[in-house]
């Protein structure tokens, strides 16, 4: 059976809304999904899954938030080659670096192998309905690529 499983690490709920909306995308695709905060998951989880969807807020100038380090450094030596991922994040236009967590999440399963399937979805502080559209067509890209795939 295809699955999808999306991670996230949200302090305000801004992120953990966007990815009950990428979630339901996935749902729609007609495709099994899991959505687990960071500090319930094992990274090493992702090698159960077809499609990865992974979203943190960014943190100060550019980084990971604080829950989010123990899953992303335990993601180091995982092998996601031929999986298809996505990322999304909320962050703070006023800081020099907009979602740089965003960033450093899709270069981290870029080089764990994993293929970045669609375009990042950065938005800030809560999403408009139409960045919560984005997200489930998120969902949607993914699930239909795995389902191809699997």
């Amino acid at each position: 059976m295809t699955k999808v499983l999306v991670v996230y690490a949200s302090m305000t709920g801004n992120t953990e809304e966007m990815a009950e909306s990428i979630v339901q995308g996935v749902k729609d695709a007609g495709v099994e999904v899991v959505s687990k905060e960071a500090f319930d998951a094992a990274p090493e989880e992702l090698n159960d899954y077809d499609g990865i969807i992974i979203g943190a807020y960014t943190w100060g100038d550019g980084e990971l938030p604080d829950e989010f380090l123990d899953f992303y450094e335990g993601m180091d030596g995982l092998d996601l080659s031929g999986k298809k991922a996505a990322v999304f994040g909320s962050g703070d236009t006023s800081y020099p670096i907009y979602c740089g967590a965003v960033d450093t999440i899709e270069q981290k399963l870029r080089e764990l192998g994993a293929e970045i399937v669609t375009g990042s979805l950065k938005f800030e502080y809560d999403a408009t309905e139409e960045e919560k559209e984005q997200g489930k067509a998120m969902g949607r890209t993914v699930a239909g690529l795995v389902a191809v795939a699997g």
